[in-house]
Parts: structure tokens; sequence; C-alpha cells
């Protein structure tokens, strides 16, 4: 072993501290945070929910898209900036500022430890050229994973990640609404798509992007994320589903501002993930406000991550189909949810349900433990609960059962909730051969119902108080 003399570990204690002196002097002062700051969000519910882990980035150093050649007008100087924007503040944790004005843009990418943050004023203009949002991404289409189109706004497998800010993002519909229509061409692609994945074929070669398939892509998708914060933003027009939660994990969603009127416009889809909490929001939607969904036949059966720990609550729907729609893609199963303090606007006479849970001889899955309460409504179209095991849509003639797994569905509470009139309080479709077990409600009133208030069948434990 070699032993140093004194004078030399004098010299190399020496030279190790000048060496920290010059970095010093080059670099300048080392920050402790190297990343946004982790909080803990904690959320009362009647089931065991985890407090949930969420950043905080306002420690966190800015990265204005000027200072890296945005130009307004230009998406694709500004697809770059953005781009080189996030790298950077990906490296120690930082804020992507998108200033006031209008922003034309491509596809984002999102990285970890990195808020892209709308400022009050500014508006993020996402081009209606599908050529924007390649090359294809690993994503899902109605439960099916697939590579397709990129998302406007993508993130695959990054933590600490954050969409804020009392500015506007907006999908330029121009091209995408043609693609609204099913066309032959484009039902034999979601045929061949459901049948890859009966097959087994891996999502890697189920490339969706060709001229007939027209699968629109999300606007904005978490894929495999944790630690997620989408705060404050308004939301403006969407190809398909907006804000899709999939494979998530830790996501708070809170005050935003959604106005989206094409088809298939979700407001909020989580699917296959976990502690979630979706608060203050407002929704204005051509489809359902908020979809829980947990993957459609063998996806959600071979990843086997149900839906679980989700807490909806504060928040207001001005039109869409269901304030909560369960399914129809849950295969991997939801349980564990909260809904409560929600309002639908009174001028809404368009709404379907308040609650509506939907699924058919295809899904499995299961459906657990579902608590809606404090909920306030005008006019339902249909109803204030609706259960149907007999859901299938397009895939009805599409493409036969190939596998028949029944979904068990059992906990259904609602508590005080009041709606002025609507066709029936509940219209519960069980499956003769799986009965539906327990349904309460309990402080539930509806003024007028135009048909029998319940209409009920293959029910067991249905419950009046």
């Amino acid at each position: 072993m070699r032993i140093y003399h004194p004078s030399c570990r004098q010299y190399l204690k020496l030279l190790l501290l000048f060496s920290m002196l010059f970095s010093l002097f080059i670099n300048g002062p080392v920050s402790a945070q190297t990343g946004p700051v982790l909080k803990k969000v904690a959320v009362r519910t009647p089931f065991n929910m985890p407090a949930i882990l969420n950043p905080d980035f306002s420690g966190c150093a800015s990265f204005p898209i000027t200072d890296y050649g945005a130009v307004a007008g230009d998406k694709e100087k500004n697809a770059a900036a953005i781009a080189k924007a996030i790298s950077l503040a990906s490296v120690k944790g930082g804020n992507v500022i998108i200033p006031p004005g209008e922003w034309q843009c491509k596809k984002i990418h999102l990285k970890s430890n990195v808020n892209l943050h709308i400022s009050e004023g500014a508006t993020l203009v996402f081009s209606a050229d599908p050529a924007d949002y390649l090359p294809a991404v690993f994503t899902s289409w109605e439960g099916l994973e697939c590579y397709n189109y990129s998302p406007l706004i993508y993130a695959f497998e990054v933590e600490n990640v954050a969409i804020t800010g009392k500015g506007e993002i907006r999908a330029d519909m121009e091209y995408w609404r043609k693609w609204f229509p099913r066309p032959p061409q484009h039902m034999a692609s979601i045929k061949r798509l459901y049948n890859w994945a009966q097959d087994g074929v891996p999502p890697a070669k189920r490339n969706m992007v060709n001229d007939s398939s027209n699968l629109r892509p999300h606007f904005i998708q978490f894929n495999r994320c944790s630690k997620v914060l989408l705060q404050d933003l308004k939301i403006r027009n969407s190809p398909f589903w907006t804000v899709h939660l999939y494979l998530c994990k830790d996501v708070v969603v809170r005050g935003l501002d959604i106005r989206a009127h094409g088809h298939n416009n979700d407001g909020i889809d989580p699917e296959m993930s976990q502690n979630i909490l979706v608060e203050n929001c407002v929704f204005d939607q051509g489809d359902d406000a908020i979809a829980i969904k947990s993957g459609r036949n063998p996806e959600g059966w071979h990843l086997k991550t149900p839906s679980r720990n989700i807490v909806i609550r504060n928040c207001l729907v001005k039109e869409g189909h269901q304030l909560v729609a369960i399914g129809s893609e849950l295969s991997g199963g939801i349980e564990n949810v909260l809904i409560e303090n929600c309002q639908v606007a009174p001028e809404n006479d368009k709404l379907m349900h308040l609650m509506f849970i939907k699924t058919n001889e295809r899904m499995g899955g299961f459906v657990k433990n579902i608590i809606m309460r404090n909920v306030k409504a005008g006019k339902l179209h249909e109803g204030v609960l609706g259960i149907d095991t007999d859901v299938l849509y397009q895939w009805r003639s599409l493409v036969p059962t190939v596998t028949r797994r029944l979904t068990p569905i059992e906990g259904i509470s609602l508590e005080n909730i009041s709606a002025d009139s609507a066709k029936f309080l509940t219209r519960i479709n069980g499956n003769e051969a799986l009965p539906i077990q327990k349904v309460s409600l309990t402080g539930v009133s509806l003024k007028n119902a135009a048909e029998q208030r319940l209409q009920n069948k293959f029910i067991n434990g249905f419950v009046v108080r």
C-alpha cells in the first residue's frame, strides 16, 4: 500500500481547494436545488389514499423561450426554441416560460424536472398539420396501445413535470375536424388494431400512421409519468381526448378551464392511473367531462394496473355528456373513486347522467367503491345514475367477442344529490350471469321524472334511504 508523505497530503488538499475556488469563479455558485421541491398533498377520503407527491417549481430557474430564438408567428423557430429551453431546464429543474403574445408551435415533448409555464396573456397555438406530430410515438387509442401521431403535448416516462400558468393553449382544428367522421378505411384500421391486441402483437409493431387510419392525437398525454401538476391554464379545442393521464401516479389537476366540442372531446381521462386529485376545474365538453378508464381487453388484463384512488371535487360542468363516466375501457379495473361538491351549470340541459358506469361482456376488469356526494344539477337528459353492462358502440358489429369476461360491479354510493328533472333516477342494466352488487342512494332527490324513477334489473342490494 502506498503511503503519502504528510507534505504531499497537504499539497493535495490545497490543490483540491484551489480547484473548487476556480470552478466557483468560472461557473458561479452551485445551487443546492437540483429540481423542483416535492410537496405532499393530503386528500381526505372514505378510503385509504396516500398523500400525493407533487412538484413545486417556485424556486427553480426560468427559461424564457425568447432567449432561445422564439419569434411570434414562426412555428419552426418556436418549436426549436421550446425544445432547447426544455432540454436546458431539465438539467437542474426549471420553468420554461411562454411569454405574453400568440405563439405558433408544433408538438412539445416534455422532460423530467420541467414546468411548461403559459404566462397570463400568452396563447400557444398548435399547428393543424399532422406532419408536425411525426415521427410516431408510443401512445394509445381508445384503450389500445400503438404508435400514432404524437399528442400535441407529450410526456413519456418522466417525473416531476408540470404545465401551469393563466395563459391559453389552443389546437388549430382546421385539419383535425376532417377526421371526425369514421369512414370505412378508418373502421378497418381500428379493427386491425383491435385484432393485433387480441393476437398479442407487440405495440411496437402496431403502427397506425398511414393515409387512411386517421387516428387523431390527444391534446395532452402524460404516459407512464409520476409527480405531475396541471394548474390554472385554459385549454381550447382538441383533436381527441383533451387531457389523458395514462399509467401515471401522483397527479394534481387544479383550476383548469377546458372547452373542447369536437368528436371524442372528453375533458380529463385518467387511465390505469393512481393517486389523482382533480379540483376546481371547469368543463365545457363535446363528450364526457371526466372519463375514468383502465385499458381495453388484453391491454388492461396484462398491464394489471387499476385506476385507483381518484378524487374529483369542486368542479363545474357547463356542458358534456356525463359529469363522470366509468369506462367503457376498464379491463384493468377501477376502484376507490370519490366525486364530491360538484355542480352542473343551470343552463346545461344536455348532460346525460351525473354518473354513468359502462362496460360489456368483453371487458372484464372490475368496478368497486365509487362514491358521489354533494352534487347539484338542473335538467338531465337521461338520469342521475346509469349503469349499463352492454355498451359496445362500434365494436358490436365491427369484431366478434373473442374472450368473454364479465365485469363485477360492487359498492356504488350516491349521497346528497339533487336534480330538477330527468327521465329517471336510476337505470341499471346488470348482467343476469353476474348481477351488480350493493348500490345505495342516500338523500338523492329528483323533482320531476318523465318516466319510471327506478328502472333496474339484475342487481342485488339496491337501497334507497
